[in-house]
Formats: structure tokens, sequence, C-alpha cells
């Protein structure tokens, strides 16, 4: 393919024909690129790529096309390319890239890799003290401002059959914690989750769908400010350990996207020019360990 694009070695200066005859490269620099396949020879998109130097800076990433490819212009010298993506083994190559040359290596086939081992059927309950339950918000149209729950509990049923286990999850809504505390009482008040009158925000899903690899999409009924919203969270099992005590563990990762207004959080100020204060959506990032209960 890229051959067809760049022509032969002799011809990958400045006056190469083909697609990429606009291309201006610089005289001391040469084109690396390959192809990204699966076993199936169906390209992979969006797999990530890293090239590094002989001493091992980065000098460029990024994603592959729709078609799967990697090109990039670089200076001349030894490179070695690294490529990853959900579900796969990483890639691992090397070029040597010479001025108004192309390094091709073609192309690379990535092999299944294997999924992490599941926890075993039985009932497990969060860890807390390893596990966080954090959220980020837009404030005045630019700045992000970065807060956690501190308190909160939560039990996992895991089935014969991972697709039909459980989770239920209870988050102290008083616990709210953005590190500066007049605002912190501003989002327990009534303007915001009134914890007076809804002092729990509460998760319960029975729905484990698995998207491949590592990959899991946890849906479930969310219960905030007393308003019940079906939530999916986008989940990646980062599979079993053991902690310092030797017990069983097992760990995961998860986010998700929460609109304001769909939970009657519809406090808003406006500065000049029509800013809002805080922005419509709230950003949920989760890390949670497990163990089995008792």
């Amino acid at each position: 393919m890229f051959g067809r694009w760049l022509g032969s070695r002799s011809q990958a200066g400045a006056g190469r024909g083909g697609a990429l005859a606009g291309l201006q490269v610089h005289r001391s620099a040469g084109v690396l690129g390959c192809r990204v396949l699966d076993p199936v020879s169906e390209p992979v998109r969006q797999a990530e790529f890293v090239i590094t130097d002989g001493v091992g800076r980065k000098v460029v990433g990024g994603e592959t096309d729709p078609f799967g490819s990697v090109l990039a212009t670089v200076p001349e010298g030894d490179y070695r390319l690294a490529v990853t993506a959900e579900g796969y083994t990483p890639f691992h190559g090397a070029a040597t890239v010479v001025a108004g040359g192309h390094a091709n290596l073609g192309d690379v086939v990535l092999q299944p890799a294997a999924p992490p081992q599941l926890p075993e059927p039985g009932d497990w309950e969060v860890e807390p003290n390893h596990s966080q339950i954090g959220f980020t918000a837009r404030h005045i149209g630019m700045a992000r401002i970065h807060g956690r729950f501190n308190t909160f509990a939560g039990a996992v049923r895991i089935a014969d059959r991972m697709e039909d286990s459980a989770m239920h999850v209870i988050i102290d809504a008083a616990s709210i914690d953005t590190n500066v505390g007049m605002r912190d009482d501003h989002l327990r008040s009534g303007d915001f989750l009134d914890v007076a009158r809804f002092p729990t925000l509460e998760f319960y899903s029975e729905r484990f769908v698995h998207r491949g690899g590592s990959r899991w999409a946890v849906t479930g009924a969310l219960t905030l400010h007393g308003v019940s919203r079906t939530v999916t969270l986008d989940t990646q099992y980062l599979g079993l350990g053991h902690g310092l005590q030797g017990e069983r563990r097992a760990a995961c990762r998860a986010t998700t996207e929460l609109h304001r207004e769909d939970f009657t959080l519809t406090w808003q100020t406006m500065l000049a020019k029509g800013i809002a204060v805080v922005g419509p959506s709230i950003a949920v990032d989760l890390d949670m360990q497990i163990v089995p209960k008792g």
C-alpha cells in the first residue's frame, strides 16, 4: 500500500508522485510507516502507536487511521515502533529511516490477547481504602473542578456467568469533597445535592455486557437527588491480584458522564457575557477494588 503512495525509496524525496506528491518532507527526514491488521487481515482502527528514538525518547505518537495505517515523517535515524490496541498483544518493531527514504514495516498483524481472569463466583465487597469515586465539572466555561466522595460502600455478586452478575453501591452525599469548604457546603445545600432530603446516591446494576478484551459495559439505575436514571459505566477490568495480607482482590476502572438536568440539579447563575458558572455535565471516574465478602 505504501509503495503505491510513496513510490520506491529513491523516489521518496520532494519529487515523488502519487497521493502524497504535495507532502513537503525536510531534506534530513524520511517516512516511517506500516499497516496494522487483525488476524483475519481487517484493519485495526484507532490502535495507538508510539515511535521512539534510539535512546527511548518519544518522537511522535497517535492512532491508526480508518485503514489501519501508521505514517510519520521523522528525522533520519534508528527508531522503535510500538503499537497497542484493546484486546490484542502489543507489537514492537525497529526501523532505520534515511533522509528522503521510506522505512516500510509492511503489514503488522496483531494477535489476540488472553483476557484477564475473572473473579470467582460469590459475594464480593468494595474495599474503600483502595477505591475512589471522583468527578470533574466545568467551571466558568474554562477551568475544571475536581472532587470526590469520601464515604461509600458497595457489594458485587459475581455469577457463574459474568453477564449475570449484579452490583449495588451506596454513596454518602454529605461526604462530597472538592477541597474548598465553602464550595462543598454549597454543593450539600438545597441548590445542589440537598443532602438533608437526599442523604445518599445509589447505583444498582444487574446488566454486565462484555465489549471485548477487558472492556465491559455495566448498565444500571443511578438514584441522585431523588431521581433515578439509567446510566452505563464504560468499564475496564484490570484483573486479579493479592493484597499485602495475601487477600484476593479484583480491580477495575470506569467512567460515565451525567447531565445535571437529568437529575433536576438545575441551579445556575451566569457571569457577564452569558457564561455559566457550572457546566451542564459532570464526568465521573471510578477506581474500584473488590475483595471477597467477610
